[in-house]
């Protein structure tokens, strides 16, 4: 295509021309030559004249140069959470490559570690599952056994702690017994020995009497002569004789009282002593026993705990299970984050950030495009854009023959500012701070699938009015 001047002055200019041909040449003349010149000089005229040369021609539509896009454009990127803290490791796809929904595009670089993270998770639930499955086995044979058979020796030490003990109380009780007979024995002899005594000396002292007696007589025959003094010496030494051994058996009866009063004394200490004996016996054989009865109910708890299978032990179990999966869960999809894919099916219109590179915080990795419905952007000028109004109807062409014929639309949106002409033009002279307002453009459905692949492509517009 050559050198395309400005639409709008175009039209205008072509109008004008159009006029002073036929009044020059006449009416018939005047048609042909126009159709003639008007198709070699513009691809859509966009005006038309009333039959009065009197009057201002009318434009009957707006023609702009315009763009093909996506209909929806998105820019994909990696979670927040990502951005910044990591790079991309692998792009998968190149511009313009289409791509189905849900396709993987781009591979993070913190991938491997999410993967270990899973691993991780996962062996977490087994152990997890593996505690609840110890918890209600209930505990080990052996540990049951060991428990079993530290019980039945306490049982086996408190039988022989109570043997022994009443061993030792029976034979102090037998002791006893022993003591209290033969200090019983004792006292009755030394008993038997102070009765003897008081009858010995009972007797001497009546045969002192007697002999004091004799004496007395005796006396009066020395006394009266009648008997010889030698006779009542005689008397005499025997009553001196007999208040000796008197004396004498009486010596023996105050010993004969103190060995019984220590016999008493002696028994009593003795059988003290053992009665003290016993009791602490007593005392001692029943606090080892409360030690090892109680000693034996501890290890009976612990084994009733071992063989006990708690239901809030497995609720523990199972809810230890549930946060394991949870953990699995989350690093799942910790790891999906990594893995970078099109949200739809579409076309890959740009890309911002490349493998090895941080993504790129405003645009993200790429720019994709929905090319199922795609539509025109149209750059209609400012002066224009009073008569542009939405559902009207709009005819398309290529302005590089990207596509043959004509597609067909309406206009979708009226954007509400005024920008600068951005569409590429190759015409140098072309005014490019021009002041133009984007129109959307709904393509027919067929039309729509016509130009899936052009994205870019540059067309003119006709919006008729």
């Amino acid at each position: 295509m050559g050198h395309k001047p400005d639409l709008k002055d175009q039209l205008l200019s072509k109008s004008v021309m159009r006029w002073a041909i036929a009044l020059a040449v006449g009416a018939t003349l005047a048609t042909g030559v126009t159709a003639i010149y008007l198709l070699n000089q513009v691809k859509v005229q966009p005006t038309q004249a009333t039959s009065s040369p009197s009057e201002t021609p009318a434009i009957e539509a707006v023609t702009a140069l315009g763009r093909i896009e996506p209909k929806e454009q998105r820019n994909v990127s990696a979670p927040m959470s990502m951005q910044g803290a990591s790079k991309v490791d692998k792009l998968l796809v190149s511009k313009l490559d289409r791509v189905r929904a849900n396709q993987v595009i781009a591979i993070m670089d913190n991938r491997d570690e999410l993967e270990a993270a899973v691993r991780t998770a996962q062996k977490n639930v087994e152990v997890a599952k593996t505690e609840l499955a110890r918890v209600k086995a209930g505990a080990k044979a052996g540990e049951i056994q060991a428990q079993q058979a530290k019980i039945n020796s306490l049982q086996e030490e408190l039988k022989g702690e109570k043997d022994a003990r009443q061993t030792t109380i029976d034979r102090l009780e037998t002791q006893r017994n022993q003591t209290e007979q033969a200090q019983a024995q004792t006292i009755k002899a030394r008993e038997a020995a102070v009765q003897a005594q008081n009858a010995t000396i009972k007797r001497l002292e009546a045969e002192r009497d007697n002999a004091q007696q004799d004496l007395e007589s005796y006396l009066q025959l020395a006394n009266e002569g009648v008997i010889s003094k030698s006779e009542l010496r005689s008397r005499q030494l025997r009553v001196q004789t007999e208040e000796e051994r008197i004396s004498e058996e009486q010596s023996n009866l105050s010993q004969a009282e103190a060995n019984l009063s220590e016999a008493e004394a002696n028994r009593i200490e003795k059988l003290a002593t053992l009665s003290k004996e016993i009791e602490e016996a007593r005392v001692n054989r029943n606090k080892t026993i409360a030690v090892l009865e109680a000693q034996i109910q501890e290890e009976k708890a612990t084994l009733d705990q071992i063989k006990e299978i708690r239901p809030v032990d497995i609720q523990k179990a199972e809810a230890e299970i549930e946060r394991a999966i949870a953990e699995v869960e989350k690093a799942q999809k910790d790891l999906e984050s990594a893995y970078i894919k099109t949200p739809v099916a579409g076309q890959i219109l740009d890309i911002y950030t490349e493998a090895g590179e941080a993504v790129d915080q405003e645009n993200g990795i790429v720019l994709l495009g929905t090319t199922n419905e795609m539509k025109i952007v149209a750059q209609v000028y400012e002066s224009d854009i009073s008569k542009v109004r939405l559902g009207q109807q709009v005819a398309i062409q290529s302005e590089g023959k990207a596509f043959e014929g004509e597609l067909r639309g309406t206009v979708s949106e009226i954007e509400q500012k005024i920008g600068k002409k951005d569409v590429l033009d190759t015409d140098p002279a072309a005014d490019v701070d021009a002041r133009v307002v984007e129109v959307d453009i709904r393509l027919n459905p067929n039309d729509s699938k016509r130009i899936e692949n052009l994205t870019n492509s540059q067309v003119v517009v006709q919006i008729y009015l």
